[in-house]
């Protein structure tokens, strides 16, 4: 597979995570919806930031990139709010719907503007190259518990391009 598929495939099982999350009425449930999506989303934006993100840095991609990472951002301080939320709370399904809306605000950004540079950037097999790379950091990333734990820590500002 190559990375665009291979995200774009991510992000759609991401999606479906949340959605679940968000319409489980029952709170037990929906905080593991919410932790399964957490931990999902924390290696999917690592693996971006550390692997597939530095490839592609481009004049062409330069701005995108950097709005995604501000975007990241967002992500992770709302993840970091519901992980210290009870599911119970009045809060909770409030930012859980923004932390799915901004999903899907930014997959809809990085599918229409990104991929499309990056496929016209690299050739195949420079992006098959890439989705193993990305999969070998998530797989690394996923035999740590609790991987969405990281985010804690990257609250502050956005990772560096």
């Amino acid at each position: 597979m190559e990375a665009v598929a291979y995200l774009t495939h991510q992000h759609r099982e991401l999606e479906d995570l949340l959605k679940k999350a968000v319409e489980c009425q029952d709170p037990a449930k929906r905080r593991d919806f919410f932790t399964q999506a957490a931990d999902h989303l924390a290696v999917h934006l690592e693996s971006e930031e550390k692997v597939l993100y530095p490839a592609v840095k481009s004049s062409d991609t330069k701005d995108i990139l950097l709005e995604s990472l501000e975007e990241h951002l967002s992500l992770k301080r709302l993840m970091t709010d519901l992980m210290e939320l009870d599911p119970a709370a009045d809060t909770y399904e409030a930012k859980l719907k923004v932390l799915r809306e901004q999903s899907e605000h930014h997959h809809v950004e990085e599918e229409d503007d990104l991929f499309p540079k990056i496929e016209n950037l690299l050739s195949l097999e420079q992006r098959q190259a890439l989705a193993q790379e990305m999969d070998a950091l998530q797989q690394r990333m996923n035999q740590q518990k609790a991987p969405r734990k990281a985010v804690v820590d990257e609250t502050d500002a956005a990772a560096p391009l």
